[in-house]
């Protein structure tokens, strides 16, 4: 029985089987091995959970791995062919000062020197530094009521996660923050649980499920993730985790909304 030709999600070149003859992307459909999600060919996290989804048995296999990277590459030039044109398109509106949490970063497409200036080239940027800067960017959006630059840049962003080499929880937590803009709070409690079982006691899982929590307006729930925040806050802020210093306004937030109402 003939197999069935479709058009490869990567070249859009008519093909058939499991790989494409001419950029070698898969065509066979994955599920994620933790919460079952469909993942995008070439992924190498899910982007639902975040979990890993490079460890199956179809990426054991030499050919499967060659594919999967010519995949993967493909994806990111076509992330940063897309980038850029984004820059392009605002490389002469002023930059916004620092990002949501953070305090003091330059906004997302402005040269090293924070200004307008020449957009930077994103070819040379690591795929953790080109999701960062989109994650500011939206997180920027969303607190001046831009929705329409939410909108555009999540899709981008989400894109470049499934682009980065490994995920710390940072990372996940930028994702699972993703996740809560666009209203997908199962997600990221899944991404918040990923968090806590790859670092048990990390404050992010805690404040992931409390933020969760709030959305879905569950006091118990919240005042369990008050509860386990506080119980690991002290031996947590003494291993002064780089990511900590970064979100420090909104651990800051968290702490003082957790004493309140324990």
């Amino acid at each position: 029985m003939a197999s069935k030709t479709i058009r490869c999600p990567s070249c859009g070149a008519e093909a058939e089987g499991n790989f494409c003859r001419q950029c070698g992307a898969g065509l066979a459909p994955r599920n994620c091995p933790s919460c079952q999600a469909q993942v995008p060919p070439g992924a190498r996290f899910c982007t639902k959970c975040g979990t890993p989804t490079a460890g199956g048995k179809a990426a054991s296999a030499p050919g499967d791995k060659k594919a999967w990277a010519i995949a993967a590459v493909a994806a990111s030039l076509a992330l940063v062919a897309i980038l850029a044109l984004v820059v392009r398109g605002n490389s002469g509106s002023p930059s916004a000062a620092g990002p949501v949490d953070a305090g003091g970063s330059a906004a997302p497409f402005a040269d090293a020197a924070g200004g307008g200036g020449t957009p930077p080239d994103l070819s040379t940027m690591t795929p953790r530094e080109r999701f960062d800067r989109l994650y500011n960017r939206i997180m920027r959006a969303s607190e001046s009521g831009d929705q329409q630059t939410v909108t555009t840049f999540t899709p981008m962003a989400l894109m470049a996660y499934q682009q980065l080499d490994t995920v710390d929880a940072d990372a996940r937590f930028h994702l699972a923050t993703l996740k809560l803009h666009g209203g997908d709070v199962a997600s990221a409690v899944a991404i918040a649980d990923t968090i806590l079982q790859q670092n048990p006691g990390h404050l992010f899982g805690y404040i992931l499920q409390g933020t969760a929590a709030r959305w879905n307006k569950d006091d118990k729930a919240l005042k369990k993730a008050y509860a386990a925040f506080l119980a690991h806050y002290d031996a947590e802020i003494k291993k002064a985790r780089p990511e900590y210093a970064d979100h420090q306004r909104m651990m800051d937030d968290f702490h003082q909304a957790a004493l309140a109402g324990k």
